[in-house]
């Protein structure tokens, strides 16, 4: 494992940090972001060019194995290959997701600090692309009550979080199935209400999650939104993961389907992806899909998106 002294002070040096790190590599004008889930065993230039080979000008990767465990080193000359070709072409924030197996206020203190070891050294890590997202599951409190997952998770946050760091922490909307934390929009302002270093944080809008938590996105977009703004606020929304739902509305269990072929519908997309208070955003694809899959969803919503 990489160290992370070492790590934290690579974001120092170069002026790739200021060009990348603060978006200055893209208009961001007149065109849809979009990008999908790609595997990092190849590192990270060679998920930039799979993501372009695809269409996209962002992309989300793990941050690690999903199921948790030691992370693969990271190749300084292989992250900063990738930070030059994303500002040579144009890419805007890619995201790292954090381990599914993590849950920040579990009742068990070993899974606590499990999360924080893991998360804490995911920090570190991501300083190699500076000024990009680090995306996670608030967690499930198994039966110690929402309170007590909000306390738990903003203290791991407040444990993990940095002054200098560039990193954005967004903090993932769920489903609400189980004990989850997140499901509901005021549960989310809980947990940032009790971080001290709030400018490090964010929130990812997925949109099977919230339909599953009984947001109705379909039949009243403009109502959600104005309802997160109402609690949360929507300079926090940074990125969205954009994903079709198998499931009802207000079913509260979370499984993805294609682009279209779930219960949300094209139309729907086409509003999400095009409506004012988002279309300036990142879109992440996290479809039950491979590759060619992934570049026929960004093609058709390329098509749906009005420039």
């Amino acid at each position: 494992m990489q160290n992370s002294t070492e790590s934290c002070e690579l974001h120092k040096t170069g002026d790739k940090r200021h060009k990348y790190g603060n978006g200055l590599y893209g208009s961001g004008s007149g065109r849809l972001h979009i990008g999908c889930h790609l595997s990092s065993s190849g590192g990270y230039l060679r998920m930039g060019k799979m993501a372009m080979s695809i269409g996209a000008d962002t992309f989300q990767f793990f941050t690690r194995n999903p199921r948790g465990g030691k992370a693969k080193d990271i190749d300084p000359d292989d992250a900063a290959a990738f930070l030059g070709l994303a500002e040579g072409n144009g890419f805007v924030q890619i995201m790292a997701h954090a381990p599914y197996t993590l849950n920040p206020c579990a009742a068990d203190r070993r899974v606590r600090a499990f999360a924080l070891e893991v998360m804490s050294d995911d920090m570190a890590r991501m300083e190699y692309t500076p000024g990009n997202f680090y995306n996670f599951h608030p967690g499930s409190h198994v039966g110690q009550g929402i309170e007590a997952g909000v306390e738990l998770t903003a203290d791991l946050l407040n444990r993990i979080l940095r002054p200098d760091q560039t990193t954005t922490v967004l903090l993932e909307t769920m489903s609400g199935k189980g004990s989850e934390v997140g499901g509901r929009f005021e549960e989310l302002r809980q947990i940032i209400d009790r971080v001290e270093l709030k400018e490090k944080l964010g929130v990812c809008l997925d949109t099977c999650h919230v339909y599953d938590a009984g947001y109705d996105i379909v039949n009243d977009l403009d109502g959600v939104l104005r309802e997160f703004d109402e609690i949360i606020g929507l300079e926090r929304l940074r990125a969205v993961h954009i994903n079709d739902s198998k499931n009802l509305f207000s079913s509260r269990k979370d499984r993805h389907a294609k682009i279209g072929e779930g219960s949300l519908g094209i139309d729907t997309f086409a509003n999400i992806i095009n409506h004012p208070e988002l279309r300036h955003l990142p879109f992440i694809l996290e479809t039950p899909n491979e590759l060619e899959g992934y570049a026929r969803e960004i093609s058709l919503l390329k098509e749906l998106y009005r420039s």
